[in-house]
């Protein structure tokens, strides 16, 4: 009976965050955006083949080509096709956001559930290198990092010269310096946390303190933890796209929206489409993920009617 009711209460408010969500127009419409851009990532091996082209075979008899049945949105300067190649710097983009989204949402709340409990000496330092860590300059930074030469850090020349060696560095670095916004809201929350009845009492009962963080605190942060991470996803989208622009990046052949901007530079004024279709997905895909996180944190927020 107790077991029966307390689901019954869970779905209620279940169905209650949903009814929320659902009420927000841009966070609906951006979830269906999101959907068919990870749909047209995924899928773009299958539409390759359908569509009976390479993203990479260069064709220079059909460069600059406008849309057709053959071409969905046109080639590039290489008589490459758009569309497909769009798809695959998708998956690229896409990939690095979410990986390093990721790692950094598991580097922060692990930081700030261990600050926020702990307190003292603890708290401090770890907010102080947490301070640190914001100070720097992170374009700067990231740019610094990415163009280490990785032989001369003890790393294997044949890793070196991997052809997804570009997509790791890029993650981990990111992943590195993109944990601090979590880690100071988990804190916050944990501080919050800590003192209520609710801990004391487990406290009393002689609960460890991993099983408290672990079964009191962490559920109770966790709406916290998806909407920051929502959040921060369009951000590094953004990173990663400066990143490949810049020729830090992702590297040609291999599509990224980032770098197919950066080899549009030079006919940008004759066949404008090569700039406006990445231009577009990074735009769209940042802005998507945006409305999508504000919505979250509408529906996820306990003190909504």
């Amino acid at each position: 009976m107790m077991t029966h009711a307390i689901s019954d209460g869970f779905g209620h408010i279940s169905q209650r965050r949903w009814e929320r969500f659902q009420r927000n127009k841009l966070a609906m419409a951006s979830t269906v955006i999101l959907c068919l851009l990870i749909t047209t990532a995924l899928t773009a091996p299958l539409t390759e083949t359908w569509l009976g082209l390479d993203a990479n075979s260069v064709d220079l008899k059909s460069r600059l080509q406008g849309p057709s049945l053959d071409h969905p949105l046109g080639t590039d300067d290489l008589g490459r096709d758009i569309f497909i190649r769009l798809s695959y710097g998708g998956q690229i983009s896409l990939a690095v956001a979410l990986f390093a989204t990721l790692f950094s949402t598991v580097i922060g709340t692990a930081v700030g559930l261990l600050a926020g409990y702990s307190g003292g000496h603890l708290d401090s330092m770890l907010m102080r290198f947490t301070d640190g860590i914001i100070s720097l300059p992170l374009l700067p930074l990231l740019i610094v990092l990415v163009a280490l030469d990785l032989s001369k850090l003890g790393i294997s020349e044949a890793s070196t010269q991997s052809e997804n060696i570009a997509l790791y560095r890029i993650i981990f670095v990111i992943a590195l310096f993109g944990w601090t916004t979590v880690a100071r809201l988990v804190r916050a929350e944990t501080l919050a946390l800590k003192n209520q009845a609710f801990v004391l009492a487990a406290e009393a009962l002689g609960a460890s303190a991993p099983r408290i963080v672990s079964y009191h605190i962490l559920p109770n942060i966790f709406s916290t933890i998806i909407v920051a991470t929502t959040l921060s996803v369009g951000n590094i989208i953004l990173l990663e796209s400066v990143l490949s622009f810049l020729g830090m990046g992702i590297q040609p052949p291999t599509a990224s929206w980032g770098n197919m901007l950066t080899g549009s530079q030079d006919l940008m004024w004759s066949s404008p489409q090569l700039a406006i279709w990445p231009g577009m997905m990074i735009f769209f895909t940042v802005i998507s993920f945006n409305f999508f996180g504000d919505g979250l944190q509408e529906a996820l927020d306990p003190k909504a009617s």
